[in-house]
């Protein structure tokens, strides 16, 4: 927990993990005490608190926003994601590494508390055991996204070893969210099923029925970012990313838990380039770093985040009509 004095900056905070996390953060620790930043607005439901409009690849801009508000803590969210890194792959590494150097360099000049930043299982590659994937294994992305994960990994436990910079991250599988809508990524599919199933009954994947990613429901993805970040820097034994785990299923079988709940819902499949991202990243984790570490453990399978994600959701798309 931060001091009267040294506040929490988040950037990205508009964005799908963001703009939840800033609310969780202001529940928890006050509205005052966690400042919100992103290049575009936030919505009106993440509450009252301070906000900066700025892009975090200008260092003067965000040095002055830290200077500002006395920022010790830093959740450093901004990010191209995997689809739309592929199309514009400069961009992707001038917001994904640039500006995480930025805010690393900045953090050891202000001698900040700690620092979060999010990795990914985009981070793994076609040479990575695609089963139970541990810890330390074969990292090969092919995807832009994916190299910019890895360079961030390293970048972050260079920090660490050479400036003693307590900086964490997280290698987050693909996070499902009913509360924004899908932002550009491979596993994407399973947040636009939910919007299409309610809208016009039907939906076209762009993944075939049989890929199998690990995913996980945002209200675990928010829990366990507050709670490794409250761990003890004692206790954790890597500032590489953590593995994190919750489910891992197929998109046919996403499909059959939606149709349970709406019984003429069709899902057909038209695989596109996303396939071969997908093929390339694990079909399931090993987090037993995590588990052993700071105690992680998912509260949502499959079923419960079907089940609360539709009850959620159904009021936003019938009052979008």
């Amino acid at each position: 927990m931060p001091s009267t004095k040294r506040k929490i900056l988040v950037t990205g905070s508009a964005g799908q993990i963001g703009s939840e996390l800033v609310v969780a953060l202001r529940k928890r620790y006050g509205s005052q005490a966690v400042v919100a930043c992103d290049i575009k607005p936030l919505g009106k439901e993440e509450g009252e608190g301070p906000f900066e409009l700025a892009d975090v690849t200008d260092r003067k801009g965000l040095e002055r926003i830290i200077r500002k508000h006395g920022v010790g803590i830093v959740y450093h969210l901004v990010s191209i994601l995997s689809a739309t890194g592929e199309k514009n792959p400069n961009l992707a590494w001038a917001i994904n590494v640039e500006s995480l150097r930025n805010v690393l360099e900045l953090a050891v000049r202000y001698k900040m508390d700690k620092v979060f930043w999010p990795s990914s299982i985009a981070a793994f590659g076609p040479h990575t055991p695609r089963t139970h994937t541990h810890q330390l294994t074969v990292m090969d992305p092919n995807t832009m996204y994916g190299i910019t994960k890895v360079t961030g990994e390293l970048l972050c436990n260079y920090y660490f070893v050479k400036f003693g910079l307590d900086v964490r991250c997280i290698r987050y599988p693909g996070i499902i969210s009913w509360k924004t809508p899908p932002g550009g990524g491979t596993t994407d599919y399973a947040v636009a099923i939910f919007h299409d199933a309610l809208r016009s009954g039907r939906y076209q994947c762009f993944v075939s029925a049989n890929t199998v990613m690990p995913m996980m429901y945002m209200p675990d993805a928010i829990r366990a970012t507050i709670e490794f970040m409250a761990c003890p820097r004692s206790r954790l034994r890597t500032h590489l990313g953590y593995n994190l785990a919750a489910m891992s299923f197929s998109a046919a079988e996403l499909a059959r838990e939606v149709k349970r709940h709406l019984p003429n819902f069709r899902c057909t499949y038209k695989p596109d380039e996303r396939q071969k991202i997908a093929d390339s990243w694990p079909k399931s984790i090993d987090d037993r770093w995590s588990r052993q570490d700071w105690g992680w453990k998912p509260e949502f399978n499959l079923r419960k985040t079907v089940d609360d994600m539709l009850k959620n959701l159904r009021p936003v798309v019938a009052g979008s009509h």
